[in-house]
């Protein structure tokens, strides 16, 4: 595979020996390690030199360590404390699995991209049970994508990378201070759209749209550009899950429903509860909903813009109609 930031197989960094590198972001690069103290096997994500130059992005890596080292749960990709570094990185546990992603991407050539209803159902509740806990511990991620969950051969997950996540405990940062690098706009919820922080609904959107995904092979939105993309979600309703896949029940239908709402108001307010409806779908109340009827009814940002516009025109018309309607009383 070569090698990465200089560092060969082989190649010893303070307590651990480099044995292969496995990927590379624009931000750093991933080592497959050995802790030479106990022969565990770990991962090391080293920043790129040139990322110390740049305080936001050096920001948000000591960030993602420091949240990372006070989580610990079973679905969440552990970070290992340790004083004696001679330079900046991470030491995170190594977890075995495939991101979800290629899960998806493979399931194209088999199911137009659908992974089994049972098994996508379970894939989420370990997903939920992931984000339940971080967001007791006062954490959103707000960078949910299949991109980010690593799946193993038994199907339980490990929620990755916590570059963007929001952090009660430290000085937050909007989601606008990292458009450029975040990527796909696929995932992200309503209100990251127009710039706001979001908090632990933000992170229940996201989970909506990949168990849409995961269920239909579609995404809920869609447009010819990211941004076409983005706004589609502000205005549109998505294709209803039943009319994507008939095998997908009213029950779950709604819960997909429940946690795609525009308004975080009306989703799910803990993953907890988006859990619980997974688990017991019979108890799920099916609502009489306008998106299952007027989803064919797209409008588009040149429409909005009409309306807004010729909203502004209408006003002096308004203004001069009072004007002479109170001239005519006296």
């Amino acid at each position: 595979m070569g090698f990465y930031d200089g560092l060969e197989a082989g190649t010893h960094l303070d307590s651990y020996r480099i044995d292969a590198p496995v990927a590379r972001s624009g931000m750093a690069s991933i080592f497959r390690a050995t802790d030479l103290r106990d022969n565990r096997t770990v991962a090391l994500k080293i920043p790129h030199p040139d990322l110390e130059a740049d305080p936001i992005l050096f920001d948000r890596f000591q960030r993602e360590a420091k949240i990372g080292e006070r989580l610990n749960h079973p679905n969440v990709m552990r970070v290992f404390r340790d004083k004696e570094r001679s330079r900046v990185y991470m030491v995170m546990e190594w977890c075995e699995g495939r991101l979800l992603r290629r899960i998806l991407d493979e399931s194209r050539n088999i199911d137009e991209g659908r992974i089994p209803q049972d098994r996508a159902i379970r894939i989420a509740k370990e997903v939920l049970k992931a984000l339940d806990y971080i967001h007791a511990n006062g954490v959103v991620h707000r960078d949910l994508k299949p991109e980010n969950i690593m799946v193993d051969e038994n199907d339980h997950i490990k929620l990755i990378d916590f570059g963007i996540a929001g952090d009660t405990a430290s000085r937050r940062l909007t989601y606008a201070n990292f458009t450029a690098t975040l990527g796909t706009p696929d995932y992200i919820s309503p209100e990251q759209v127009k710039g706001k922080r979001g908090d632990g609904r933000t992170d229940i959107y996201s989970m909506g749209v990949i168990l849409y995904e995961m269920l239909t092979g579609k995404l809920p939105f869609s447009g010819p550009s990211p941004l076409a993309a983005m706004n589609d979600r502000l205005l549109n309703h998505p294709v209803p899950p039943r009319v994507a896949d008939p095998s997908v029940s009213p029950q779950l239908q709604e819960i997909l429903y429940r946690a795609l709402e525009r308004d975080p108001k009306n989703r799910y307010p803990r993953a907890s509860e988006f859990l619980h409806d997974l688990e017991h779908p019979e108890e799920v109340g099916v609502a009489d909903r306008p998106e299952i009827r007027d989803w064919q009814k797209r409008k588009s940002q040149l429409a909005r813009k009409i309306l807004y516009y010729g909203a502004l025109a209408m006003i002096p018309v308004v203004v001069l109609l009072v004007m002479v309607l109170l001239a005519h009383k006296r």
